[in-house]
């Protein structure tokens, strides 16, 4: 499928030739997997126009399958009714995995609109539409590869596991070419279905790859984010590999990132970020939208680092922000500005792992900057040198768990204003439920320095 943003009727009529019997359709849940279902040609004929019902649990449940036990919009409470989903036609994407099959991503519509992982980031562009701005995205995944299968590593309990390469060996030529089919295979997989990448490397770790995605208008640069971690996943395991985007995955290797690129254009196409003449060649929008990225990080972290695992990453010197500071061309930083020319100015949010649901991680990320612009919010002064060597103001301490990223998130009024009231409760809620569900928890780091001993 050729088309970039096809029709329901480009779509249906490419269905039609191809003869196919059913189509394959998805949604995201509130951690960013993919959960759908086959659906028959002439039910999605209906769907296309008037939208289907999907049961709400997904919206209702986690990452295991367990249902949420403090949320208000779905729960035993309501019956998990079904909730209304628009299918959206110019996401169809040929599916070559599985022949001629297309796939065609959804949202959710209606009530369950309110809490739809990719309707809220589409509220915050269509906020900055109401501003006369258009946003582009990009995002970058690293990601472990192992010589392991789904059963493998539940047999193994997680441990002694084989990464498809050894040692550190970051942008190895040698390693590349030795597993060249590999790469070739997801770059075409991409290709094929418009999630197309503009550089892939080994990163430094045993079997780590780094991915960049091309850049896009935010909403489609989200959609790629959510089809690249899955369909990398399976790409990988029908060859006898595993892929993770875990935050990190083990405590003696770096963690995997999920670095968002962020620009503005307005309505002639021209650089909001972009200002000949001025420090670093930003503009005044720029650094307000620096300002309000860095003033909003700390209240939104529960929006960015989503899971439990997400925190082990942000510790000093492994790449990763202990603050929310910024730099220019500084990786230090939570947030790096990339000068360039009008075309690549930008600013690279680095606090996010690989981990994100891209859809909510890009909310925060574009919403704090817009909002810092129509705030005017100056930042800090920009960090030179090592950030991790520099003692911050207390405020830009980012939370050091999930649970009190969650509090701050459910407290804060600028994320209800940005993202709403229902959001926001529903949001901080599932993270909630995801710190007490690790609570119950029994490490082997406890097994280990306990069991024995105290």
């Amino acid at each position: 499928m050729s088309k970039a943003h096809p029709t329901a009727k480009d779509v249906l009529a490419l269905v039609d030739k191809r003869g196919l019997s059913h189509v394959k359709l998805g949604v995201t849940d509130a951690d960013g997997i993919l959960r759908g279902k086959y659906m028959s040609r002439d039910k999605f004929a209906s769907a296309l126009k008037n939208g289907f019902g999907f049961c709400d649990v997904v919206l209702g449940w986690d990452s295991n399958d367990q249902l949420y036990d403090n949320v208000a919009f779905t729960g035993w409470h309501t019956a998990y009714p079904d909730a209304a989903v628009r299918v959206l036609p110019g996401t169809a994407r040929d599916l070559p995995l599985e022949g001629d099959m297309i796939f065609v991503l959804g949202e959710f519509a209606g009530a369950a609109e309110e809490v739809c992982p990719r309707g809220t980031l589409r509220r915050v562009l269509d906020r900055a539409a109401g501003m006369g701005l258009s946003v582009s995205s990009a995002v970058e995944f690293e990601f472990f590869l192992f010589d392991e299968t789904p059963h493998s590593v539940r047999d193994k309990g997680y441990a002694n596991l084989t990464p498809m390469t050894p040692g550190f060996f970051g942008y190895s030529v040698l390693r590349s070419g030795v597993h060249a089919e590999f790469y070739a295979e997801l770059l075409k997989l991409c290709a094929d279905m418009r999630m197309p990448i503009e550089g892939l490397h080994t990163e430094t770790g045993p079997g780590v790859l780094e991915a960049a995605i091309e850049v896009s208008d935010a909403l489609e640069a989200a959609d790629r984010a959510v089809l690249f971690k899955t369909f990398t996943k399976i790409l990988a395991q029908r060859r006898g590999l595993m892929a993770t985007f875990m935050a990190k995955w083990s405590k003696d290797w770096p963690g995997q990132s999920g670095h968002i690129h962020v620009s503005l254009q307005r309505e002639d196409g021209g650089s909001v970020f972009h200002e000949e003449g001025r420090p670093h060649a930003m503009s005044d929008a720029m650094r307000w939208f620096v300002g309000g990225q860095q003033r909003l990080m700390p209240e939104l972290l529960a929006m960015v680092s989503p899971t439990v695992n997400s925190y082990t990453r942000l510790i000093p010197g492994f790449w990763a922000p202990t603050d929310a500071t910024w730099g220019v061309e500084n990786r230090t930083c939570a947030l790096r500005v990339i000068p360039g020319s009008p075309k690549s100015q930008r600013v690279e949010y680095r606090v996010a792992a690989a981990d994100i649901n891209p859809y909510v991680a890009l909310a925060a990320a574009i919403g704090s900057g817009l909002w810092g612009i129509e705030n005017r919010i100056e930042p800090d002064p920009a960090v030179e040198g090592n950030a991790y060597a520099i003692q911050h103001a207390a405020e830009r301490a980012l939370p050091r768990s999930l649970g009190e990223a969650a509090g701050r998130l459910a407290a804060s009024a600028p994320a209800r204003e940005l993202f709403g009231d229902a959001f926001v409760d529903h949001w901080a809620a599932t993270r909630d439920w995801e710190q007490r569900e690790f609570n119950k928890a029994i490490t082997d780091w406890e097994l280990a320095r306990y069991f024995e001993i105290i």
